[in-house]
């Protein structure tokens, strides 16, 4: 039998009996259920509980406890977040449970995890008390574990609600808990994969896998992604499918309607990769390279549409004719602008610029440069930018340094090879009033990214997809396979 690898995002986790009737169970034949191997995700929110928000920054376990040791007033108030985490763990558990033994077991099993977290962060807080023992060292490997919470108490539950439901599922912990060995992230999951009964059993194995990389130091928050790709590589997997709580789809429904968006029935690793690049991930770009060079297929599918088979990607899909495939972007973009007239023939002012970027965990999703001025559009808060921004400073005290909150909209396709294709995107955005403040198109031609005002975001969303996508009249629905 040969098996697929299948990841379940945090949205769908929180709806069991959709997961359990759409993809565990669809199809209704036994041996349909068998012959998967299920890597799932946090519940929805949690992980922004552990951590920090994805994407509104509020401090989690993790920001409150490392900034604790600088701000000695608030030195509990990591305790009070790590409360209102099992809070949400448990009010979850009942939602799930119900009522009887199978919900004790549940509660009791998570509560003693989240129990030996705070006796591991109250331990740590007493020996860095000490000279010899600095904070800063062991906030990375902090953030390993509680990471590694959120996705032990989703797998359990998943495994524990199959079982009670008929099914021969199997809880699969990768979080390294009191395991003293720690092996490469490749290894460990080889080592899992053989212990595995693919044909006999449904494995739910946890989004995190503890490795001697280091999921969260290497890959931040993708690292369930990660092992989701990298089990299907070393296991060989005949497919990886993602289920998501939407279909990916030629923009979001939200801004343009339900009844325009088109769902794309295939796409190849390069969108994929754009659309990463953006933050609307199919899937991260680093899980995607061991696919992409195996020739392992991607299917992303729509948790609440079981019949539909969803966006397939492949390494050597091309659309049969050139078109927009999806127009995509993101909001809450921060500039920094460095101009200084001795930038031009020197060749270090771009080096510097993104050592420091590096150096401060923001990511670049852009950029763009002239003789004497180089803008990079980047990922991060505004307290990231004001540290950068500081280190500039001091390397370059005759620039001048601005930044601003920008959004950026794209236009993506597997073929942009339409004469006339710049134009018509920004007629068309001129037509809807939206002031383009940068263009980017690569000689790729892939995708055409514009830097807007945040202001004009949906409306720039809007017009692009009806003149390039529903405008156009297709010869022929491509459909996944």
């Amino acid at each position: 039998m040969q098996h697929t690898i299948e990841k379940i995002g945090g949205t769908s986790m929180s709806d069991y009996a959709s997961v359990r009737d759409n993809i565990i169970l669809h199809g209704g034949a036994e041996k349909d259920i068998y012959g998967r191997v299920f890597v799932v995700s946090a519940y929805g929110g949690i992980t922004d509980l552990l951590l920090e928000h994805k994407r509104s920054g509020e401090p989690g376990v993790y920001a409150l406890f490392a900034g604790a040791a600088d701000d000695e007033g608030n030195a509990d108030h990591w305790e009070a977040q790590l409360d209102r985490v099992l809070s949400a763990m448990l009010a979850q558990n009942a939602k799930l449970f119900g009522k009887g033994a199978e919900r004790r077991d549940a509660d009791l099993f998570i509560t003693e995890r989240i129990e030996g977290v705070r006796n591991c962060l109250q331990d740590l807080r007493r020996v860095c008390t000490y000279g010899h023992f600095q904070l800063a060292e062991h906030l990375i490997t902090l953030r390993e574990l509680l990471a590694s919470v959120g996705e032990v108490h989703s797998a359990y539950n998943m495994a524990a609600l199959l079982r009670r439901d008929g099914v021969a599922a199997r809880f699969v912990d990768l979080s390294g808990w009191r395991d003293n060995s720690l092996l490469p992230l490749d290894e460990r999951l080889e080592q899992a994969f053989r212990e595995m009964d693919v044909e006999n059993e449904l494995p739910i194995v946890t989004g995190y896998c503890q490795c001697r990389e280091g999921m969260v130091r290497t890959f931040d928050r993708g690292y369930s992604e990660m092992t989701f790709a990298r089990l299907a590589v070393v296991s060989g997997a005949r497919e990886a499918i993602i289920h998501k709580e939407f279909h990916l789809s030629s923009a979001d429904p939200r801004m343009v309607g339900t009844e325009k968006v088109i769902p794309m029935g295939r796409t190849n690793y390069d969108v994929a990769d754009q659309l990463a690049n953006l933050g609307m991930e199919a899937i991260h770009p680093r899980a995607a390279k061991g696919l992409r060079q195996l020739g392992i297929p991607l299917r992303v599918k729509n948790t609440f549409e079981p019949e539909h088979s969803g966006t397939l990607i492949t390494q050597e899909y091309v659309s049969s004719q050139p078109k927009v495939e999806i127009i995509a972007g993101r909001k809450g973009v921060l500039a920094i602008e460095v101009f200084d007239q001795d930038m031009v023939g020197a060749n270090r002012y771009d080096s510097v610029i993104v050592g420091a970027v590096h150096r401060h965990r923001a990511r670049i999703i852009t950029k763009d440069l002239n003789a004497n001025t180089i803008t990079h559009f980047l990922d991060t808060g505004l307290g990231t930018v004001k540290r950068i921004i500081a280190d500039l400073e001091e390397e370059f005290p005759n620039a001048e340094i601005q930044t601003r909150k920008v959004a950026i909209v794209s236009a993506i396709g597997s073929d942009l090879k339409v004469s006339g294709m710049l134009s018509r995107t920004v007629r068309s955005l001129a037509e809807a009033g939206v002031d383009i403040l940068a263009i980017h198109q690569s000689m790729r031609q892939v995708d055409i990214q514009f830097v807007i005002d945040e202001k004009d975001y949906e409306q720039a969303v809007r017009s692009l997809h009806a003149s390039m996508v529903e405008s156009v009249q297709p010869a022929e629905t491509e459909i996944a396979a």
